[in-house]
């Protein structure tokens, strides 16, 4: 990277994770992004309780004790604080309207971008079509990660002052483990809470294991992206009936470790209830090779095209159906996953990292 690269710093949400053990989807995309083509790039974030991804420079900033507001404000602060002296070509945050808005109230000569990864509906600062309105108006640019969620940001907004744009989330297929045998075992990967719908597949598996001889299912998961991660009570009743059913849960693991089990599952099952923003562990089992089913909510989509096997995640029969389908047919179930492999291509980084740097030189062209 030349010393003359204009600096893009990024910021994170202050609990996001950014080391191994630890890390969410946002962390996880922001490493995959962090070489962007013709960029230098700092990277910001709250305080981490282990080290960090080696190789990148990363910047823990603790919200300012002084500021009025909630924290998110309050590490916007002292984010700003920082980058007054670093003087950034631009800033680009990560999924909070309120600590993009406040950074760029700060520095109203630098170009402030938001890239956000959820319902941008259920975010301070972007909850009504007004605040929604005022926040395109203000912010150099607004990304959605896919065209469901720039359709949730423009609901109500008439005629946006600069339109968003669409940048995909990405997969790093350099990443992924070696091709193996697969074995017939049938994952669940994700947090292991309502909206992502572990109960309807544990469910699903109740009905169809009985008459899959041979077949297991595991769930690889916990209620957050962390080892000690709290033993909810959802997480109890989900744990009582995977025993019912004979699905093993195996708790929290790091993501490779998730990603070594999706190149030996068979299939894996992505039944979310809740909208999927984007849908990132459809994509990383297409690309890791298992034939998928998945809800046909929110971006899954347009993640899957028409790779995947669709079943609503509140009728675990129409998912039991589809992983009975799936098992028993060997010749579908790999052209499936085969068509998702293909598919996975276009999410690589390289193609997501030139859009990245070709829409961060339009902000900067003005």
């Amino acid at each position: 990277m030349s010393s003359t690269s204009p600096l893009a710093a990024v910021v994170l949400p202050p609990r996001e994770g950014f080391g191994p053990g630890r890390t969410g989807a946002i962390g996880l995309l922001a490493r995959r992004l962090v070489r962007t083509p013709g960029f230098g790039t700092i990277i910001f974030g709250g305080r981490q309780d282990g080290p960090v991804f080696s190789g990148i420079d990363f910047r823990a900033v603790d919200p300012t004790l002084w500021a009025l507001g909630n924290t998110n404000v309050r590490y916007a602060v002292a984010v700003a604080k920082v980058l007054k002296t670093l003087k950034p070509a631009l800033v680009e945050v990560h999924n909070r309207p309120e600590i993009a808005l406040a950074i760029a109230a700060r520095l109203p000569e630098t170009p402030v971008t938001l890239i956000l990864n959820n319902d941008p509906q259920g975010m301070r600062e972007a909850v009504t079509p007004a605040e929604r309105t005022a926040m395109l108006r203000r912010l150099a640019l607004v990304l959605t990660s896919s065209e469901y969620l720039r359709g949730r940001l423009l609901d109500g907004v008439t005629v946006p002052a600069r339109p968003p744009a669409v940048l995909l989330n990405c997969l790093d297929l350099t990443e992924l483990p070696r091709p193996r045998k697969r074995e017939r075992l049938v994952l669940f990967a994700g947090r292991v809470v309502a909206d992502k719908g572990p109960d309807a597949f544990v469910a699903a598996c109740a009905s169809a294991l009985p008459l899959l001889p041979g077949w297991v299912a595991e769930i690889i998961g916990a209620d957050r992206f962390s080892y000690d991660s709290p033993d909810t009570g959802f997480v109890h009743m989900v744990r009582g009936a995977a025993e019912g059913a004979g699905v093993r849960m195996l708790g929290y693991r790091d993501h490779p470790d998730v990603l070594v089990a999706m190149s030996r599952a068979a299939i894996v099952v992505v039944p979310s209830r809740w909208p999927e923003p984007f849908g990132l562990v459809a994509l990383e089992a297409m690309a890791s090779g298992a034939a998928l089913i998945c809800s046909p909510r929110g971006g899954l989509p347009e993640v899957a095209g028409d790779t995947a096997i669709y079943a609503d995640a509140d009728r675990p029969a129409e998912i039991a159906a589809a992983i009975r389908a799936l098992a028993t047919d060997e010749p579908r179930r790999a052209a499936l996953a085969e068509a998702g492999r293909q598919r996975a291509k276009q999410f690589d980084v390289p193609a997501i990292a030139a859009r990245l740097a070709g829409l961060r030189r339009e902000v900067l062209s003005g």
